[in-house]
């Protein structure tokens, strides 16, 4: 499943073509949305932001197209009158006089008000997103101290969008495993060293991952390791998927356990 740097990566995609130009047409393949589509012809897109897992399109009307990406949602755009190649079904069709940016297969979609948006169930929940600008590691240490965090196990708590919007399974045993710190123990567990390691490596591995489209191992080392033959999914990651395999750290064993019913790997020496 996409976490928050794909998500976001979607997004400048899908900003790249319509930010700044008016939508000339749109169609909806939810029954329930089609009411939008005179609406929101005609008007244009000011800017495509994300909250974890969530997109949000804003419109120069005060409305504000709201997609989840769940496991099948995929965003494209295209040149028009150009379709992507796919057996997907079409929700949502956003086209101006030169592209088209279309979501295929999602179904958590809505058409929101600004007022709507402020009462949105999920977005009332999730915590600050991982890749916002403003996001630092200080408020990081002050969620992992606060009452309704800090004695919950790491492993959990780091799938939580509740906690951090955007993190998903990847970056959940990438940022422990570059932290020193065993899924298992609770953030109450540690020193304010620790957490602020914690809070650190948070906030690098998800940039780097969203710079570098998805590679989470420093540039250098993966730059080494793609050199010598290995595979996209093996120098990309420094833990995760590697079960069984040596710790590029240590020489340990990656192990694989099963927390928030998600596998997290874990490296026993390191961590």
């Amino acid at each position: 499943m996409p976490e928050g740097p794909e998500i976001r990566l979607a997004a400048d995609k899908v900003a790249r073509v319509l930010v700044g130009r008016d939508v000339v047409a749109v169609e909806f393949g939810l029954a329930r949305l089609r009411r939008f589509e005179k609406r929101l012809a005609g008007s244009a897109v000011t800017a495509v932001d994300t909250r974890g897992k969530a997109m949000l399109t804003r419109f120069n009307n005060g409305l504000t197209l709201y997609s989840h990406n769940q496991l099948y949602g995929k965003w494209y755009t295209t040149r028009r009158p150009r379709l992507p190649r796919t057996t997907r079904q079409l929700r949502v069709g956003l086209h101006t006089a030169a592209h088209s940016a279309l979501l295929y297969s999602a179904s958590d979609i809505d058409v929101l008000t600004e007022r709507e948006l402020q009462k949105h169930p999920f977005l009332c929940r999730v915590g600050p997103d991982i890749l916002d600008p403003e996001l630092t590691a200080d408020s990081i240490v002050d969620r992992l101290e606060s009452a309704t965090f800090r004695n919950r196990a790491l492993g959990g708590l780091y799938l939580d969008q509740a906690f951090l919007a955007g993190i998903g399974n990847y970056l959940r045993s990438e940022i422990l495993w570059a932290a020193r710190v065993n899924p298992k123990l609770k953030p109450a567990q540690l020193d304010i060293v620790g957490l602020r390691t914690i809070a650190t490596e948070t906030l690098a591995i998800s940039r780097r991952s969203y710079r570098t489209r998805g590679i989470t191992a420093p540039p250098q080392q993966a730059k080494e390791r793609k050199a010598l033959g290995m595979s996209y999914g093996q120098y990309r990651f420094q833990v995760f998927g590697r079960e069984g395999l040596d710790c590029y750290a240590c020489g340990s064993t990656i192990a694989r356990h099963t927390l928030g019913s998600r596998n997290v790997f874990v490296c026993p020496g390191c961590q």
